[in-house]
């Protein structure tokens, strides 16, 4: 935001009282995320800024009866695909749980689509009543272990550089490629070495940690331990503790938060589909449960307002103060927050939950083609012929990213081995949908839970290639047709033949619609899913992250198994 002189005369003329304020907030309770206090005030508004507290006359007043108001909240790390929403959509959803900003990584519509997916997220973002901050993708694709849509370099990225939304370098997952100063990934570090770079190192500590962080990258959403997180705070890194649909760490990690580290922690949602947007918020629910866990109100408002916007550099945000952004929401209690009425910029754009921002002058650009080449599903592709030993299999851990790995003996039929639901053993397929007339990688998973059935996506992080679970190759082949001639989205396949069906023609990884709708059937898709024996809360989020070969241990891209903690494929029979 940019003054000219008379401009800044009528704001300081308004702080000093000397004009009418635009709107006051009387008797209100204001977070005060500087002084860690709960004050009695009146507040002031003046040109979409707060002017300050005191006595203040007003165009407009609002009596608060005595209810709080905290600065907007601030998500520092999302990514906006995993809502399955378009960022207008996301918007629509988030606004009235009191979210006034967010700072998202592309990387999921730049595996897919490139420069244009990002171009597409920032003109998706010019004009909604969210601030969309965006740090470029560092790794598209994620990793050499894998087929993206697209491959990005520094060159790539310096282009979107002068754009008003860019803060940075988002989440540097190739942290081999940091360790052994690969040259693709040290020009992009160059390229923001003045700026913000994020991270994304789960398990790195010693002098490999020592190395990561002297490249200049000071966060981190990826500690699941307390002593992981303890290790990274003392080096200088800013903490994420994540609390999204799938990644839960806050109960680990909330004893990290002191008098001395809590400036360097945030709380941030990483992902989180839309059924828990509807249900539960967003950010406002992860203060809910950080204050449930015993962090003190004041504090837990602090991580997921002041503490992001002063490590993403973000000066008119995250605070009630004069001279901040005049984004706020009021809630009649302070713990839980419960946001009754929210404003951004000093207008109500949510009330009791519901949106008033007028959507129709929302920004809508044209929706890019979805790729989806997957020319054949042919039942032959998905045969492993049995060899001597024992099979590599994929742990499927609940409410985290990580997965571990088994040797397990092989179920075998007709010379193949098969799924073995009776051990919870099940075939795992990964279809290349961006280069024609590849066959699908085969690997077996253990802890999906499913007695029938199968289940496909084209949300597979981070490339996005298509991935399937079943219980027969028939079922897998069932939900893989239902994507492969809609462009991608989710699919369960019953044993009698019927799919349930969400299409996601954004890049095959969002919808155009409301949150409620997708909400509605993704939840029918979690119903089938649990009627054909999962035991899982999110069963597609949790199958989209076994293809992420930067988490480890164990994982199936559509070039084959990976041992993470090596960067390696591995063979699916035990060499």
């Amino acid at each position: 935001m940019k003054f000219d002189t008379a401009r800044l005369s009528a704001l300081i003329d308004a702080a000093k009282g000397a004009r009418l304020a635009d709107l006051c907030i009387r008797n209100c309770r204001l977070v005060n995320v500087f002084s860690g206090k709960v004050e009695k005030a009146d507040l002031a508004v003046f040109d979409s800024l707060f002017l300050g507290w005191g006595e203040y006359e007003a165009l407009e007043t609002i009596d608060a009866g005595g209810m709080y108001v905290s600065p907007a909240f601030i998500d520092g790390h999302i990514h906006i695909e995993s809502s399955l929403l378009s960022p207008a959509g996301f918007c629509a959803a988030v606004l009235p749980w009191g979210t006034g900003a967010v700072v998202a990584d592309p990387h999921e519509i730049a595996n897919v689509l490139g420069i244009q997916g990002i171009k597409y997220f920032l003109e998706c973002a010019r004009g909604l009543p969210l601030d969309i901050f965006f740090n470029l993708p560092s790794c598209v694709p994620a990793s050499h272990l894998e087929t993206s849509g697209a491959r990005l370099q520094a060159a790539d990225l310096e282009s979107l550089i002068p754009d008003e939304h860019i803060l940075g370098l988002a989440e540097m997952m190739n942290f081999p490629g940091v360790l052994f100063a690969d040259p693709e990934v040290t020009d992009k570090l160059l390229l923001f070495q003045d700026g913000i770079i994020d991270g994304h190192c789960p398990g790195l500590g010693g002098r490999d940690l020592n190395a990561y962080v002297a490249a200049m990258i000071r966060s981190d959403h990826e500690c699941t331990t307390s002593a992981e997180a303890e290790q990274k705070l003392a080096r200088g890194m800013a903490v994420m503790i994540r609390e999204g649909s799938q990644s839960k760490d806050l109960k680990n990690l909330i004893g990290i938060v002191n008098d001395q580290t809590w400036p360097h922690c945030m709380l941030v949602s990483d992902d989180v589909h839309p059924d828990d947007l509807i249900t539960r918020g967003h950010m406002n629910a992860i203060v809910n449960r950080a204050m449930q866990f015993g962090l003190e109100p004041v504090r837990a408002i602090t991580l997921a307002t002041w503490t992001a916007a002063n490590h993403f550099r973000l000066p008119r945000l995250g605070a009630i103060a004069p001279g901040y952004f005049a984004d706020f929401s009021i809630s009649p209690t302070l713990n839980p927050w419960n946001p009754v009425r929210v404003f951004k910029r000093g207008v109500e754009v949510a009330r009791e939950g519901k949106l008033l921002a007028n959507q129709s002058s929302w920004p809508s650009p044209v929706t890019p083609e979805s790729p989806m080449r997957i020319s054949r599903i042919g039942s032959d592709d998905l045969l492993v012929p049995a060899r001597p030993g024992k099979i590599r299999v994929i742990d499927v851990l609940e409410g985290t990213l990580l997965t571990e790995k088994s040797l397990m003996e092989p179920k075998i039929g007709n010379g193949y081995v098969v799924s073995d639901p009776e051990r919870d053993i099940l075939k795992i397929a990964v279809f290349n949908r961006y280069i024609e007339g590849r066959p699908p990688a085969i690997g077996f998973v253990r802890g999906m839970g499913l007695k029938r059935g199968a289940l496909a996506t084209s949300i597979a992080h981070d490339s996005h290639n298509v991935i399937a679970i079943g219980v027969s190759d028939s079922d897998i082949i069932a939900a893989v047709s239902a994507l492969r001639k809609s462009g991608g989205g989710m699919a369960a396949a019953g044993p009698d033949g019927k799919v349930e069906f969400l299409p996601l023609p954004i890049a095959g990884l969002m919808s155009p619609g409301s949150a409620p709708e997708i909400s509605e059937r993704l939840n029918r898709l979690k119903k089938l899913a649990m009627a054909l024996g999962t035991t899982l809360a999110n069963p597609f989020m949790a199958m989209s992250f076994l293809a992420l070969p930067v988490i480890p241990e164990l994982k199936l891209t559509d070039l084959g198994l990976v041992e993470v903690s090596r960067f390696v494929h591995v063979p699916l029979f035990e060499e």
